[in-house]
């Protein structure tokens, strides 16, 4: 059977579909166009070729919004951890004033670089966190210095002034120490060595903050009704916020992966 006009294969998203549906349902049937695919087979009724039409969008729609569901729900583990870095670029993170200082390097967040910060501004939970458990592998190289904020936001430069710093600082100068919840509840000792992956974990339930280096609690803090902060420190409070990499200097090197959250009610 030949066709009349011309054949074009097109890629249809979800919203196209969704007006060709709508369209279809919602125009009385002499005023219905001929539809997105502008040919007509010889002696087929119109009625029949907009029902097929309608069918086929229909089938479309389904396939792709239970594709979408699928790869949404396939974000987070069996445990409910979700990815926040998918190792291959900085999609879903914003860096502030010197963006190059962040870079993916073997499935890797590298920072090295003058004073950055990098913003989780991704989907999950709209980037918006109150209570979870935070955990990444973190790599120091001799005499670095960085940090994990959290319920923090976004800003264009300077050292973020909302939220909390967890400190990652292995052998530079600062005598604050990985894990402390900085200038709040400082950590003087050595848990993990700098050349060596480890996992800072951290958990936010309520005015409650823990963080633990490979399993080990190093900071257990309640924040108080009224906690006394002045200067720069005033927005250092629990509330709400994202999270935030630190780029501290450019003698500074730091490697991030396994970049993960679970949301807590």
């Amino acid at each position: 059977m030949m066709a009349y006009g011309f054949k074009t294969r097109v890629a249809l998203p979800v919203t196209v579909l969704w007006a060709l549906v709508l369209s279809r349902l919602s125009l009385p049937a002499s005023i219905r166009p001929a539809g997105l695919i502008f040919y007509t087979l010889r002696g087929l009724n119109l009625e029949v070729m907009n029902t097929l039409i309608l069918r086929s969008a229909l089938a479309l729609l389904l396939a792709f919004s239970a594709r979408g569901f699928a790869q949404e729900a396939d974000t987070a583990d069996k445990g409910g951890w979700i990815s926040l870095f998918n190792g291959t670029d900085l999609s879903g993170w914003k860096a502030s004033e010197n963006p190059d200082t962040f870079s993916v390097v073997d499935g890797t967040i590298k920072v090295v670089g003058p004073r950055a910060h990098l913003f989780y501004v991704g989907a999950v939970e709209g980037h918006n966190f109150q209570n979870f458990e935070f955990k990444a592998r973190v790599m120091t190289k001799p005499g670095a210095n960085s940090g994990i904020y959290i319920h923090t936001r976004y800003q264009e430069e300077g050292w973020p002034e909302q939220g909390y710093e967890v400190q990652v600082n292995n052998s530079q100068e600062d005598w604050r120490r990985t894990g402390s919840l900085y200038a709040v509840q400082d950590v003087i000792e050595h848990y993990v060595n700098d050349d060596e992956w480890y996992t800072e974990y951290i958990k936010v339930e309520g005015k409650r903050i823990i963080v633990k280096l490979n399993d080990i609690v190093v900071v257990d803090y309640t924040e108080p009704e009224h906690p006394k902060r002045e200067g720069v420190a005033v927005n250092r409070v629990l509330g709400k916020g994202t999270f935030a990499l630190q780029g501290h200097d450019p003698g500074s090197t730091v490697y991030y992966k396994d970049i993960r959250v679970r949301p807590l009610p």
